[in-house]
């Protein structure tokens, strides 16, 4: 619900000025104490403000930072955020992944079919293990490497980013494709999905400084 612009000003003189009691509100707006009276039970129900008895009006839990970050942090979905992914097809060479990882300075590269759908996922400890000490390991597709479809840990773009992190840390990976449901028909009663974006524990990072730093 919106607050009137009445309610607004009340919240932000008591954000001021707290404690403060009914009377010092009213005669501040140029109002009586009972016009006010609905108005300031609203803003104690919505936990804006607290009213203490013989203290006055406080700023309520509502509007501790704290939990407005948490509620900023549970409305904020993967689309808003996500980066573009970077993609290699999966008759790519090792080679090459490791080329696109380098260059891209990314943890991990997803992999599509030749029809542009997620195929799997390889990371920078995929490739490390793959090619220490295998001399052929360049010249060889990055299907053999990849996790693979549909093994794959991912996220829709409508998820919350809380939901996101909770994916990451329980399975443990530094990254997730953003898919959707592919228009194609599935394979082996499979989904299939196409790839529209990424999200990593950088971004991740990123929105909790911009959070800690009040942006």
């Amino acid at each position: 619900m919106e607050l009137t612009a009445r309610q607004l000003q009340i919240v932000e003189l008591v954000k001021a000025n707290a404690p403060i009691t009914g009377e010092q509100i009213a005669e501040m707006l140029g109002l009586s104490r009972p016009t006010l009276r609905s108005d300031l039970a609203l803003l104690v129900m919505l936990g804006l403000i607290d009213a203490k008895p013989k203290v006055g009006y406080t700023p309520g839990s509502a509007m501790s930072p704290g939990l407005h970050a948490s509620r900023k942090l549970l409305n904020t979905k993967v689309k808003e955020v996500q980066a573009l992914p970077v993609i290699v097809k999966e008759n790519a060479s090792v080679g090459d992944a490791v080329v696109s990882l380098f260059m891209e300075n990314v943890g991990s590269l997803i992999v599509v079919d030749d029809q542009g759908c997620l195929s799997g996922i390889i990371s920078r400890k995929d490739l490390l293990k793959f090619t220490f000490g295998n001399t052929n390991a360049a010249t060889m597709p990055v299907s053999m490497v990849m996790t693979r479809e549909p093994n794959v840990i991912h996220v829709s773009p409508d998820e919350s980013v809380v939901d996101a992190a909770k994916k990451m840390i329980n399975h443990q990976v530094d990254s997730l494709p953003v898919v959707v449901p592919s228009k194609l028909e599935q394979a082996g009663g499979i989904p299939r999905w196409d790839v529209v974006g990424r999200i990593t524990k950088t971004i991740m990072t990123k929105i909790l400084l911009d959070m800690a730093v009040g942006h």
